[in-house]
């Protein structure tokens, strides 16, 4: 079984809190391993590309590089699907030009750092599980079924976009679909639950213009989480931060701002799956969405 370097970003250790505890303790109760990225730092984000592209490939390949020549690591994990999109994208760019990985190295000698060789590669949650464990492996675990419990899986735009910064997938049978992903789906239904039939789960949720917008991002949210209940969806499953704390803000501004309220519950994957292994809750971090789903998941009996 594989050892992969943890990549947290910035988010998971800051407002996705319950995202990081309940992928630590998921990965932990499938025994698979995975070690904290030393010294990482940001992935680039959204601003510094619009500042400079190539600092924002050399910031990813900077963390792709410790992995590599200071951890002896040649994966590293991003459940974030923003770190996921821009490490993935470095990892192309260096890849298909060799101006760029020039440049890239020739940053990593100037500032002291460890210099990428390309020697490494960058997986999502979802497909680390998939690949270590697969549905049967859920199966094989599961203590408390998921059944009863209806979810409209929601991947976000970054897990699927640009698509030919991500060639593993649409290689047919055992690969990710770009177009229509299915990891999520596998994985919770293995758990148990019934994944309903979700137009939008990879249409964008606003994150970008939360800040500079808040009403276009409440707009695309909420047709996100009408969309999931016109389906039959109770919940809707996340498997990225910024998505997930979008949700869980605009559908409370969608109520308060424009009087219309939802009633789907927003829960990580990672915390549902954890469920279904007979996890604390509150290991999980349940407790700390701002979407209340306690009493929900409690008449469901998985807590």
């Amino acid at each position: 079984m594989a050892k992969v370097a943890y990549y947290p970003g910035c988010a998971l250790e800051g407002s996705a809190g319950p995202y990081d505890k309940s992928t630590r303790v998921l990965v932990k109760a499938l025994d698979m391993e995975m070690v904290n990225l030393k010294d990482y730092n940001c992935c680039g984000a959204m601003e510094v590309k619009n500042i400079h592209p190539m600092l924002q490939t050399y910031l990813s390949a900077r963390n792709l590089a410790i992995a590599a020549e200071q951890m002896g690591l040649d994966t590293v994990m991003a459940p974030c699907n923003g770190c996921y999109h821009n490490l993935k994208k470095a990892e192309y760019e260096t890849t298909t030009s060799e101006k760029t990985m020039e440049t890239v190295q020739d940053l990593a000698r100037k500032a002291g750092d460890p210099v990428y060789k390309g020697n490494v590669r960058t997986v999502h949650l979802l497909e680390w599980l998939m690949e270590e464990k697969g549905p049967e492996g859920i199966k094989a675990r599961m203590k408390k079924s998921l059944n009863g419990i209806r979810i409209a899986n929601y991947y976000g735009c970054m897990y699927t976009r640009p698509r030919q910064i991500f060639p593993e997938k649409d290689q047919g049978p055992g690969s990710e679909s770009t177009y229509k992903p299915h990891f999520m789906d596998d994985l919770l239904e293995a758990a148990g639950a019934e994944n309903m039939d979700f137009p939008l789960k990879t249409a964008c949720c606003g994150g970008a213009h939360t800040l500079s917008d808040s009403d276009t991002s409440t707009q695309l949210v909420l047709n996100l989480l009408q969309a999931a209940e016109d389906s039959g969806a109770q919940v809707i499953a996340t498997e990225c931060p910024t998505c997930h704390s979008g949700l869980e803000m605009h559908q409370v501004r969608a109520e308060t701002e424009f009087g219309i309220k939802t009633h789907v519950k927003i829960v990580y994957f990672t915390q549902l799956l954890g469920l279904s292994l007979g996890l604390s809750p509150r290991k999980l971090g349940v407790h700390e969405n701002v979407s209340d789903s306690i009493g929900f998941l409690k008449d469901k009996g998985v807590i």
